[in-house]
């Protein structure tokens, strides 16, 4: 390994260690959490003194497995001895919170923070509850469509409703799936749509509307993602045809350019000088740019990741595109180093876990294969349940996955998957 590799190697680790101890600032936030959308670094990069178990089945290595009511597409946000999932009631309406015991999957509360009148949006794969809860160790934090505008609400830890806001009115074109994203004292929130979006930085102690910024007339997807990249921190989204980054403490914009598709739902990562970003309407786009403002293009390409976010990690760019196939890229210069099948659609964003990666497809699959630079393995094929658009969780060695079985009437579950040791 030479020079220029070791400093890059020792950059991506000093970055997911920033992020990771932003994370662990939160009261109450430790590295066995898994305290919102792509995990304690926010990368989808899972901490790795922790020994997964790779295989499993509906009789193999399940600690618990717990009926979930309604239906949502949130992956489960866990924090201390408590999991949090957000649920839509189709016949009611209503869009709830859930509480359950980490330990034996026990319900520990339920809040209706909205009783009636939840969207599910015009796409069929779309639910009334895609977006993924946040915690900082004292409060709760969560986006729903509801009545025609989203709002995000905070509850405390037994589930009582802290505060409420109203971000915007929301013209629907799919849906809404974009999650909180909480920042030193704000909560961040995007909601991009065809009447006019916009980004807000909420204080987190009351709600009240901090900054906010307009965005273009454009429907997107993105939930924002929070990187530490050319010596300082940026929030930064793709969509509206625009990669935008802005100061996520004041909501300045400190730069912008054209080199996105108009519709993207993946979330950025960064190996400290390029930030990568991808899209799929009305064309397929993967794109690395320079963050230090410069409008530089790295490097492009045509691959269609559109739905599941990337991960990168070590100078090297892995992703699982939509149609099943994984990928790996040199972070630098886009060279592509291997490109493998797996099998199946996939709309939940893989987890990596040392040097392993697992990716759950549309039907209830999850992959679990080793990932590097210079080659890729299969490790194991698992099934569970028949469909899953919530994306893996794996945090204390113990991996939860929101899944539905279809036999006869559609019932999700919550399984906590791992050995008994």
């Amino acid at each position: 390994m030479n020079s220029k590799t070791i400093f890059k190697v020792l950059i991506g680790a000093w970055i997911t260690t920033a992020l990771s101890a932003e994370a662990a600032s939160h009261t109450g936030i430790v590295a066995a959490d898994w305290p919102g959308w792509r995990g304690p670094s926010r990368d989808g990069v899972a901490a790795t003194d922790q020994t997964p178990t790779t295989r499993w089945s509906e009789t193999e290595n399940i600690l618990w497995k717990v009926p979930i009511p309604g239906r949502g597409h949130s992956s489960p946000t866990v924090v201390g001895d408590r999991i949090y999932v957000a649920t839509a009631d189709p016949q009611k309406r209503a869009q709830s919170v859930i509480c359950l015991d980490r330990r034996t999957g026990k319900p520990v509360w339920q809040t209706e923070v909205h009783p009636d009148n939840a969207d599910n949006g015009k796409q069929a794969n779309s639910s009334a509850a895609s977006s993924t809860i946040s915690c900082d160790g004292e409060r709760l934090f969560i986006n729903f469509l509801n009545g025609g505008a989203v709002h995000t609400t905070a509850l405390d830890l037994d589930g009582k409703i802290f505060w409420q806001q109203k971000i915007c009115d929301f013209v629907i074109h799919q849906g809404f799936g974009s999650s909180p994203v909480i920042h030193g004292p704000l909560v961040l929130v995007s909601a991009d749509h065809r009447g006019g979006g916009v980004i807000v930085g909420l204080d987190r102690a009351t709600g009240k509307v901090v900054w906010s910024q307009l965005r273009p007339k454009l429907p997107n997807y993105t939930t924002p993602a929070i990187i530490q990249a050319s010596g300082r921190v940026q929030m930064v989204l793709a969509g509206c045809n625009l990669i935008s980054s802005f100061d996520p403490l004041t909501g300045k914009k400190l730069w912008e350019l054209d080199g996105s598709t108009e519709e993207c739902v993946v979330t950025a990562v960064t190996d400290g000088e390029r930030v990568f970003v991808s899209g799929g309407y009305p064309k397929n786009h993967t794109v690395a740019v320079m963050a230090d403002g410069s409008g530089k293009i790295a490097w492009q390409n045509t691959a269609r990741v559109y739905v599941p976010s990337m991960i990168a990690k070590a100078g090297h760019l892995y992703a699982v595109m939509d149609a099943g196939v994984a990928v790996c890229w040199k972070s630098d210069t886009g060279a592509e180093l291997w490109k493998e099948r797996l099998g199946g659609d996939f709309f939940s964003s893989p987890v990596m876990v040392g040097d392993r990666i697992y990716a759950s497809n549309v039907t209830g699959k999850t992959y679990v294969f080793e990932a590097s630079p210079t080659h890729f393995k299969i490790l194991a094929e698992n099934q569970l349940g028949d469909e899953a658009y919530a994306s893996p969780v794996i945090c204390g060695s113990r991996i939860y996955l929101r899944v539905a079985k279809k036999d006869g009437s559609r019932q999700e579950f919550l399984y906590c998957i791992g050995t008994s040791g």
